[in-house]
């Protein structure tokens, strides 16, 4: 079948379907080429986007894979995305196939060690499974605080000289949504108090961002950015943390500045402001 790697929002919307009554939110795969992780990284921000949309963070993922293809330099992106996904947001994931083949296959394994329990050979099936099972939406309990204001906002350091505002975000582990918006929120009250915006360095030393806070960070951050940054960039990554954001900013126009140091990264901010001044010689 001819395959498709047409990945920008209006391609992808068919794709992803949310049925609200089962809680379902159901992936086709079908005729999807993932030449690159940037491809892979516009499915999966395109599919979160969707979840912030909904308003509700925990759904059943019903997925179509009959027929598709990832090259080797797609994959390491294609398994940490749909692994942060069904972590942060999957109260259960089962897939569809209905080729042929994969539906012998899967007759011949049924009572087998090799049957698949979350593996249907038709998507009425796969439907019918996950519908017969319990929300687990019912049991979520108000997120716990992770931060107290008066510690965050001493790690916020404006320099009026510079125009440099410094965010310390060094042992953070952002653990849910509420760490996010606490964060973002208290720091765009400080900033909106300065009246104007700042250039920003960023200290990721130590910093985690789990998998249930991955897409209300990526959601605020860009926003932040957007509103209140001239410019940014962040430093001292953990191997982690660095690499989950080089796959999110790799489907976006912009790119995510990182550097090891903080050192490093006035030198990349100056170049930032170097870059404005001959963009804005008006200014």
């Amino acid at each position: 079948m001819p395959y498709s790697d047409d990945f920008s929002p209006t391609a992808l919307d068919p794709r992803i379907t949310v049925l609200e009554g089962p809680q379902i939110i159901e992936i086709v795969f079908t005729g999807l080429y993932f030449h690159t992780s940037a491809d892979v990284n516009a499915f999966y921000d395109y599919i979160e986007t969707r979840i912030v949309e909904t308003g509700e963070g925990q759904w059943f993922f019903m997925v179509n894979t009959q027929d598709y293809r990832v090259d080797g330099d797609a994959w390491f992106a294609f398994t940490r995305r749909g692994l942060d996904l069904n972590e942060g947001h999957g109260m259960k994931t089962v897939r569809y196939d209905a080729d042929p083949i994969t539906v012998k296959q899967i007759e011949r394994a049924k009572g087998t060690e090799r049957e698949n329990p979350n593996l249907f050979g038709s998507r009425e099936e796969a439907l019918e499974h996950l519908k017969s099972l319990p929300s687990k939406r019912r049991e979520r309990l108000a997120h716990h605080p992770s931060f107290e204001k008066n510690e965050f906002m001493r790690r916020l350091k404006f320099d009026k000289e510079t125009g440099i505002l410094d965010i310390d975000l060094s042992g953070m582990s952002f653990e849910h949504s509420r760490d996010v918006n606490d964060v973002h929120n208290w720091a765009e009250e400080a900033i909106r108090a300065s009246r104007q915006k700042w250039w920003m360095l960023f200290n990721y030393e130590g910093t985690r961002i789990q998998s249930p806070a991955w897409v209300q960070f990526s959601v605020r951050s860009e926003e932040f950015n957007k509103t209140y940054s001239m410019g940014s960039v962040r430093y001292a990554l953990g191997s982690e943390t660095e690499a989950d954001k080089r796959l999110r900013y790799e489907a976006k126009a912009t790119r995510p500045n990182i550097r090891n140091t903080r050192k490093e990264a006035l030198v990349r901010l100056e170049e930032l402001r170097a870059e404005y001044a001959s963009a804005h010689p008006e200014n």
